[in-house]
């Protein structure tokens, strides 16, 4: 299979897998508060631990190869802090004014969707670049990338589903997120193949975790402690293990 095509096909693949974690909208239960705060706590311990053990090494990695070491760790830092000053304008312009009965909830989830996104482009482009390069690395990557996919897929269409009370919707707006990745791989191919280099990159994964983390610390643990769910630690918890075991990858 021509490196390209097996690229493009990793990267819908990788992305799609976000739809897995709509699953938990057709799940009923009496009492769904449980299984909401559940699932946002689960997103935010995902999030945090890809923001700590993933993108920020992955960053210094990446512009460790063009800086010294005190250079690095600066340009890392101040794309930590741009990552969270942009999710925190994201998070003011979001739009408050809804018809949905839970406002805090819908936001929750068009949030995450629009950082995911924000994640998913840069995430397309490096599995493009590395399958294009060499193909043992690119199918690990989409590997690891398709494992945290899923939780991304919770924190999107369980807040969305609801507040809207729409599958329809939350289908609709986690597609879009998970149709983010492929078009980073699109944008690689016709634009960025032969230009983007580890500073690009690694100032992009110090963004990107930034914005996560300012998402979990600020917005999902908020409002999942908000549904008084007692094993919420317990879940947060597993979001994390979830994340170290895609680390074997």
């Amino acid at each position: 299979m021509n490196n390209n095509v097996l690229a493009f096909t990793l990267t819908i693949l990788a992305g799609l897998s976000t739809m897995i974690g709509t699953i938990l909208i057709f799940i009923k239960k009496k009492d769904h508060t449980s299984l909401i705060g559940a699932s946002l706590s689960f997103a935010a311990g995902v999030m945090i631990c890809t923001s700590i053990t993933d993108l920020i090494p992955e960053s210094i990695i990446l512009l460790r190869n063009n800086f010294s070491n005190y250079v690095t760790i600066i340009i890392c830092f101040l794309g930590l802090i741009l990552g969270i000053v942009v999710s925190m304008i994201i998070n003011y312009y979001v739009p408050d004014t809804t018809n949905y009965q839970n406002k805090s909830l819908f936001r929750v989830g068009l949030i995450s969707m629009i950082a995911i996104i924000i994640h998913n482009i840069p995430e397309g482009i490096a599995t493009f670049v590395a399958t294009s390069s060499n193909t043992r690395l690119g199918v690990s990557l989409a590997i690891a990338i398709a494992m945290h996919n899923i939780p991304e897929g919770i924190s999107i269409s369980v807040p969305l589903y609801y507040s809207t009370k729409s599958k329809k919707k939350a289908l609709i707006y986690t597609l879009v997120s998970a149709l983010s990745e492929p078009l980073g791989a699109l944008l690689a191919y016709i634009f960025l193949k032969n230009i983007i280099n580890n500073i690009t990159l690694g100032i992009l994964f110090s963004l990107i975790a930034g914005i996560m983390l300012e998402i979990s610390f600020k917005t999902l643990l908020p409002n999942s402690k908000k549904y008084q769910n007692p094993k919420l630690i317990i879940y947060f918890i597993l979001g994390i293990l979830f994340m170290l075991i895609k680390l074997l990858f």
